[in-house]
């Protein structure tokens, strides 16, 4: 069964950084891709980055785009994203995902709180 763990979420003030961390339990190049989504209270979970493993192609948000940055370590099996500048209204679960053929994997997220 595939593990995906979030790691390095946390409470920050408005206009700091963060970077999250997501440790896959196998190779990531058996993905298609990996992403990050968020889900904040009361709202529909969204994809807020995405990266091809081989490739590496991204695709942002408009809201996160030029703040964030998706990265991937394939010697690691490790996926990251760098936010900068938060924002309080990226308060949100943060969530690892991995796409391989039909199926989505998910972690079970981490938690980021921005202060105003």
């Amino acid at each position: 069964q595939v593990q995906l763990v979030e790691s390095g979420g946390g409470l920050v003030q408005a206009g700091g950084s963060l970077r999250l961390s997501c440790a896959a339990s196998e190779s990531i190049n058996s993905f298609y891709a990996m992403g990050w989504y968020r889900q904040a209270p009361g709202k529909q979970r969204e994809l807020v980055a995405r990266i091809t493993t081989r490739i590496g192609i991204t695709n942002y948000a408009d809201s996160v785009k030029g703040r964030f940055t998706i990265s991937r370590d394939n010697a690691k099996n490790t996926v990251y994203l760098e936010m900068n500048s938060l924002k309080p209204e990226d308060t949100a679960v943060y969530y690892c995902n991995g796409e391989r053929g039909f199926n989505d994997y998910w972690g079970q997220g981490t938690q980021v709180t921005v202060s105003s």
